[in-house]
């Protein structure tokens, strides 16, 4: 007789600890823990639990990415927990219900905890006079000046005064004023006079960025918002605190009085700056780009954006964009073109090229579709290629190393080296050995790379694409002009593999077309690829012939991205 012992079952999951809550009569169940502003497991507050129960609570200083501070009441609720009887068990009511205990006090929703059956009340006529009060001591010092405040359209103070607040002023005293557009730093003006006292921009520098540079001085009405004195304030994100500032205290110089926001149209997007790819929104009105502001991603940058990312859009409308198609007349001097023309010299003369006698240097600032279609141009002309690094300096935050947008695209479709750059000095030689007989740059300056004009003199055939004029196009034989990404569509894949698409946001000028509607006419004529049906069936086209993005299509990136499926090795 033989005995067998049976596995022991495997442990599954941990299971959420949960709790059960009313708010307003509705019960929902809610975890006991959730996630406070680090991302680290906290008791379950009374504001997560209604936001979780679809009911807003007004609230200045609450955000949920920054420390608790609890300081503008504006979230005072009242609740009631299960009345307790002399041995500390429950009280049922005679239908065998919990018997409620209203609080005689009410509670700030934003510290407060939730226990087990407690009901919230957010719309009763104490929680409306309370609001009512706090909004009037809000409204005693401030300027009412919504038609010329910056902050209008967008301003917190202004939306609560008409939902929550008094129809009618009481008061007839004389306001204290306070300093008015002062200089705070480089990128941020202060309006003193229209602070609510939130903290939340003093909480964002010290406990966010560790700059420790901004606090309230003097008492009662005369406090007032200022930075360390003698120095500015001034690091590399200061221009959250205008995002977060909830009223017209903190104003951007760059976009102050520029637009008013409900003109703007706002496209969803990517920071180029790096390869981070925070998330962002483009505001803009008649193709013209008024401001960056963050869009919230979990997976990437949270609802944060560095000051020089956000910035970093000025060059998009610069006068001296190239807007022709040019082709180098056979006795010197441009000759403006059409695409058609332009596209069918391009054609012809790479398919004239001898293999090996090409070289292509792309740009990790392209989009995953462009690279994608330079690849396949690479390898039917057994061109040597890569594509240039931007090395720089990373902080603790949210700037990466990489300033580039889309290095791992470049590496992921074989187009360029590991490390980046690595094959540059192969491209060189053989320019000056004279193997390299033609040069196809995508939105780079070889210039600035060693390359120097006698040698592209020298070349049988310089074809290049860019946005801005550089030494390299003012030499190209060929200039074909492209697009800034606000102005077309198409993915990045950041330094942690995660593929984001952007949108357009803003016409381009003149001849000016995306490279990836360029490069697939050249690729159907050199490669004899089909129609791919616009931007979407290529990324599809795309992600059936690259591995690492196996099972990805255009649609399931959604908002927030995707993850490649094979891991990327950091770059060296």
């Amino acid at each position: 007789m033989s005995t067998s012992t049976a596995a022991p079952p495997k442990a599954g999951p941990p299971s959420v600890e949960s709790l059960t809550v009313k708010v307003d009569g509705r019960a929902i169940v809610v975890p006991k823990l959730s996630p406070d502003w680090q991302g680290k497991p906290a008791p379950t507050t009374m504001i997560q639990a209604c936001e979780a129960a679809g009911v807003t609570v007004p609230h200045y200083c609450y955000h949920p990415k920054l420390p608790v501070a609890g300081n503008c009441r504006m979230c005072l609720v009242e609740f009631g927990t299960p009345a307790l009887g002399p041995d500390r068990k429950p009280i049922l009511n005679p239908d065998g219900t919990l018997k409620i205990a209203k609080s005689p006090r009410p509670a700030i929703a934003c510290a407060t905890p939730v226990s087990p059956n407690m009901e919230i009340y957010t719309t009763t006529p104490g929680v409306k006079q309370m609001r009512e009060g706090v909004l009037e001591f809000l409204l005693i010092n401030h300027p009412l000046d919504c038609p010329i405040c910056d902050q209008a359209g967008e301003c917190k103070l202004q939306e609560y005064s008409v939902e929550y607040g008094q129809a009618a002023s009481r008061f007839a005293e004389q306001k204290v004023h306070k300093p008015k557009q002062v200089d705070l730093g480089p990128r941020l003006i202060l309006d003193d006079e229209r602070c609510i006292l939130c903290s939340r921009c003093i909480r964002f520098t010290r406990d966010i960025v560790g700059d420790d540079a901004l606090g309230f001085v003097n008492r009662g009405s005369y406090n007032t918002l200022t930075h360390y004195p003698g120095r500015p304030f001034d690091n590399n994100y200061t221009l959250n605190t205008a995002d977060i500032c909830p009223v017209g205290a903190l104003t951007s110089k760059d976009f102050r009085f520029q637009m008013r926001v409900w003109f703007l149209r706002e496209t969803p997007s990517l920071c180029t700056s790096c390869g981070t790819g925070c998330n962002l929104l483009i505001g803009s009105r008649e193709d013209r780009i008024y401001r960056y502001v963050p869009r919230e991603n979990e997976a990437v940058n949270g609802c944060w954006m560095c000051d020089a990312g956000r910035l970093n859009y000025g060059w998009v409308g610069r006068r001296d964009r190239l807007t022709e198609c040019r082709m180098r007349h056979p006795k010197g001097g441009w000759q403006v073109t059409n695409w058609p023309a332009l596209l069918a010299a391009v054609t012809e003369k790479l398919a004239q090229a001898a293999p090996g006698s090409v070289a292509l240097i792309a740009s990790a600032r392209q989009t995953n579709e462009e690279l994608y279609l330079l690849s396949r141009l690479a390898t039917r002309l057994g061109a040597l290629t890569d594509a240039v690094p931007r090395p720089g300096q990373a902080d603790h935050l949210l700037v990466c190393a990489d300033r580039n947008p889309n290095s791992t695209g470049a590496r992921v479709m074989g187009l360029a080296a590991t490390p980046l750059g690595a094959n540059l000095p192969r491209i060189l030689e053989g320019l000056r050995s004279g193997k390299v007989k033609t040069l196809v740059v995508f939105g780079e300056d070889v210039t600035a790379l060693g390359v120097e004009p006698a040698l592209l003199a020298r070349l049988d055939a310089v074809i290049v694409s860019d946005i801005l004029p550089s030494p390299t196009t003012e030499l190209a034989h060929y200039l074909l002009p492209g697009c800034a990404h606000a102005e077309k569509r198409g993915t990045f894949t950041n330094v942690k593999g995660r593929v984001q698409k952007f949108m357009k946001a803003v016409e381009p000028r003149g001849d000016a077309r995306p490279e990836w509607e360029t490069l697939t006419e050249l690729a159907r004529g050199l490669c004899g690829l089909g129609n791919f049906g616009g931007i979407e069936g290529l990324f599809n086209q795309m992600a059936l012939d690259i591995p690492a993005f196996e099972g990805l299509t255009w649609s399931k990136l959604g908002d927030g991205g995707a993850n490649l499926v094979l891991p990327i090795p950091p770059q060296p």
